[in-house]
């Protein structure tokens, strides 16, 4: 994790400006979800504080941050440039416009707010599945990692026009006579959104990352489990989709059975590549360690849950009462992902053209050890206390399990923040000499 992976072309990467706009603009919708998330345990929250409070959550951290990895990972690990550097700008705002309007009509009961905001969030997201579809379209063949990502786009398209619609209906009755109700839509779109879209992008990650980090690789079974993977979890994810939209308990049960047996594949192949990493502990590796028995417990889980009835809106996200613990699943993989992406991206930026001409600081040096300590227990702790709160339902414990997490994720995005102001204080200020293109 100290040294920077020999065949990476690190020259076809946007400017620095670009994907650290994406994950600072993250960083403050996750502390601003946190904050909302406690105010609703209290009681306080105006509103529709759990629509917002999961969309903040969701599109306004977890999406954007992929978002950002995407625009600056695709063209690096495949050998290309990117599509345009104008559009991987211009999807931030569009995002980050729609997402504000769409909250502030939540909050305040303006529905009449949802639609043209709903509208402006599906033109950020289809800029960035065209930008980034248009980047992979120039590599031949498609490698796993490229493979999920290009699936991970096609749940994009899909779930935004579905997320439009349901902001459409706040205003319009839109589904009167159609064969599918508002809820079977919701499920829906949340299906593709967690499932799809974002899990489908963070196991294509994982491929990519543990074995470059880890120094490892697949061996012997694996190559056969993430060939079924690739195929069946994909396939799972779009059966049970649709299966819930047209509340179909049958479909909707294949779908389960087929994303969990893909998913169950991801895991065994996960926890194989961590049991052989060669390389020292690190804020990025720990967090994927703690990330497979947490998807082990959530998939055991989910699966009777789901084989009884995959309907449920109780059990939409997994068993009953595993949210949280679905959740607690994503940000180990996004906190570890980022306590690496962005040191390596200042460093490459400000260290890697004086390497072997004067003493520099590794990677790992970027940041501060101590907060990274101390932001994986608080982060680890609340949100086993939140899966505790809603396992016992117990108001106290997830209210203490929120304040710990969030706790948490402010020392981990103060953390991160410190890097930039102390190795790359200008980095998000467009650098004149490496002007957008297309």
């Amino acid at each position: 994790m100290s040294t920077v992976p020999g065949d990476l072309d690190t020259d076809r990467q946007p400017p620095l400006s670009v994907p650290l706009w994406h994950f600072v603009v993250a960083l403050v919708f996750l502390l601003t979800g946190a904050v909302l998330g406690v105010t609703d345990a209290l009681g306080v929250a105006p509103g529709l504080a759990r629509l917002a409070h999961l969309h903040l959550l969701l599109v306004g951290f977890v999406c954007l941050t992929i978002a950002g990895a995407m625009t600056q990972f695709v063209p690096v690990w495949s050998g290309t440039t990117l599509h345009s550097r104008r559009l991987a700008q211009a999807q931030l705002w569009l995002v980050v416009g729609g997402l504000l309007g769409l909250v502030a009509a939540f909050l305040s009961g303006r529905v009449a707010m949802l639609p043209p905001f709903g509208a402006l969030l599906l033109v950020g997201f289809w800029t960035f599945a065209y930008n980034v579809g248009r980047t992979l379209a120039r590599t031949r063949p498609l490698d796993v990692t490229e493979r999920h990502f290009a699936a991970a786009l096609g749940f994009f398209l899909t779930l935004t026009p579905l997320g439009l619609t349901l902001a459409t209906d706040f205003v319009t009755p839109v589904f009167v006579g159609t064969g599918v109700s508002r809820g079977g839509v919701v499920a829906a779109h949340a299906t593709l959104a967690v499932f799809g879209a974002v899990l489908t992008t963070v196991f294509g990650a994982l491929y990519q990352l543990v074995p470059m980090f880890g120094q490892t690789g697949l061996r012997g079974v694996d190559h056969a489990l993430q060939r079924f993977e690739t195929v069946v979890y994909p396939a799972g994810v779009v059966v049970l989709a649709v299966g819930r939209l047209v509340a179909s308990a049958p479909l909707a049960r294949l779908g389960a059975v087929l994303l969990l047996a893909g998913f169950l594949a991801f895991v065994v192949v996960l926890g194989r590549l961590l049991l052989d990493a060669r390389t020292d502990r690190s804020p990025m590796l720990v967090r994927y360690a703690l990330l497979a028995p947490a998807a082990l417990a959530w998939a055991l889980l989910a699966a009777p849950a789901w084989l009884r009835d995959p309907l449920a809106a109780t059990g939409r996200f997994g068993a009953p009462g595993t949210a949280h613990l679905l959740a607690l699943l994503l940000l180990f993989v996004l906190l570890g992902t980022l306590y690496h992406v962005v040191p390596f991206l200042v460093w490459i930026h400000r260290y890697s053209d004086r390497l072997g001409f004067e003493d520099v600081p590794l990677i790992d040096d970027l940041y501060d050890g101590r907060l990274a300590t101390t932001d994986l227990v608080l982060v680890a702790g609340g949100g086993a206390l939140l899966v505790a709160g809603d396992a016992f339902a117990h108001p106290l414990l997830t209210l203490g399990g929120g304040l710990a997490l969030f706790g948490g994720l402010s020392v981990f995005a103060a953390n991160l923040l410190l890097v930039l102001w102390r190795h790359a204080p200008d980095s998000l200020r467009r650098d004149a000499r490496d002007p957008a293109r297309d």
